[in-house]
């Protein structure tokens, strides 16, 4: 990858238009998780000593273009300023001059880039506007990087351009996971449904040593060996899919795990009765709510002999206990060989960060992603407007 860095451009004196993602829930006029803005930190910090002036652009809920009271970024001045340590300038309609009055040190952030359509049309008019406020451009909203827009993709067409720290780790985390990784790769592909995950599941046979498939997607596949699955979350008309993609594994040299055994039970509920069954013994009137011991075991040793795992979705239904049991041990395992130095682990995706956390080994992983569709269209080979518009 050919992107710059904060470390190759010079900031000072220069005005550096930072694309944040604060896209932060808010209850009551209070920002209720500060954990996107405190990962932000590290590259306003940069900036400013180097130098610059940081002028934040962020987008801020759906405002489809129009001018929304309830979705205005002044509300995250407080955490905004709490994270970061000093005063934050809010600034609605942003010129030059205003800019480049500022006082050293300032941190500037501007109104919601959504309150006008030009934004998600990518407009050149807006891009060419942004580009006017700035002199330099860095990027750090990988979470925002697969949507071409205009304070994502057009205006580093328009200036130098460069990666904030956290595109930066991102980036860099990917490249090790699925660009150039050490050998052997693993994936864990877990989740509801197959339908949502084709082309990941198409570009990841051809690009890692195995794919272990979890979560209700596993039932389609077991369904498509002609395994039973009861009344199980699965999708039977995808079941040509599966076996194609099972196919295509064997030509790639790819090993597909499937759940050797199940943890089955009557009704999705927590602590509903529930049995371990071989993976080929789902009763007729009974639902595959997890992976069984077995199935974990086998992935603990599958674990120690990779150097590389990427990780995106849950094994079981990981938010009823105690189906959350095989999701938990294996990412224990996981964790425990990262921490010892023989594993790089990459994990992304809503659910797998909060199944992660469930299992208390988030902090253990090398990285964990929180860009979600991002994260997802990049494991799908897919390319990404606000990273390619940086490689220019």
């Amino acid at each position: 990858m050919t992107w710059k860095t904060l470390d190759d451009m010079d900031l000072a004196g220069k005005i550096v238009l930072t694309r944040v993602d604060i896209n932060v829930p808010v209850q009551d006029g209070v920002v209720t998780d500060t954990t996107r803005i405190e990962r932000i930190v590290p590259t306003i910090t940069d900036i400013l000593s180097k130098g610059g002036t940081p002028v934040m652009l962020a987008h801020f809920g759906r405002p489809k273009g129009k001018y929304v009271p309830e979705m205005s970024l002044r509300v995250t001045l407080p955490a905004l300023e709490a994270a970061l340590g000093r005063a934050v300038t809010f600034i609605e309609k942003p010129d030059r001059a205003t800019l480049e009055a500022a006082p050293d040190g300032s941190v500037i952030l501007i109104e919601n880039t959504r309150f006008t359509a030009m934004e998600e049309a990518n407009d050149p008019k807006m891009a060419g506007f942004l580009a006017s406020l700035g002199d330099i451009y860095c990027n750090d909203a990988f979470s925002a990087a697969h949507r071409a827009h205009a304070s994502t993709e057009g205006v580093a067409r328009l200036l130098p351009s460069c990666a904030g720290r956290l595109m930066q780790a991102e980036l860099q985390a990917l490249e090790a996971a699925l660009g150039s990784p050490a050998r052997p790769v693993a994936a864990v592909v877990g989740g509801a449904k197959v339908s949502s995950k084709l082309a990941l599941l198409g570009n990841l046979v051809e690009k890692v040593d195995h794919l272990i498939i979890g979560g209700g997607m596993a039932n389609t596949f077991l369904a498509a060996q002609g395994l039973p699955v009861g009344t199980s979350l699965a999708e039977h008309d995808l079941t040509d899919t599966a076996r194609a993609i099972l196919a295509k594994a064997e030509t790639t040299g790819c090993t597909v795990h499937l759940p050797r055994d199940i943890v089955v039970a009557r009704e999705f509920a927590a602590h509903a009765p529930h049995q371990i069954l071989p993976a080929d013994q789902c009763p007729e009137d009974a639902m595959i709510l997890d992976a069984g011991p077995e199935t974990v075991a086998a992935l603990s040793a599958l674990f120690a002999t990779c150097k590389t795992l990427i990780w995106n979705g849950p094994l079981g239904a990981f938010e009823l206990a105690p189906f959350n049991a095989a999701t938990n041990k294996a990412a224990q395992v996981a964790a425990d060989l990262t921490r010892a130095g023989g594993l790089i682990s990459v994990a992304g995706g809503g659910d797998t960060v909060a199944a992660l956390n469930q299992a208390g080994v988030a902090g253990d992983f090398t990285y964990i992603s929180t860009a979600g569709g991002a994260f997802l269209e990049w494991m799908e080979g897919k390319t990404l407007p606000g990273v390619a518009a940086l490689q220019g």
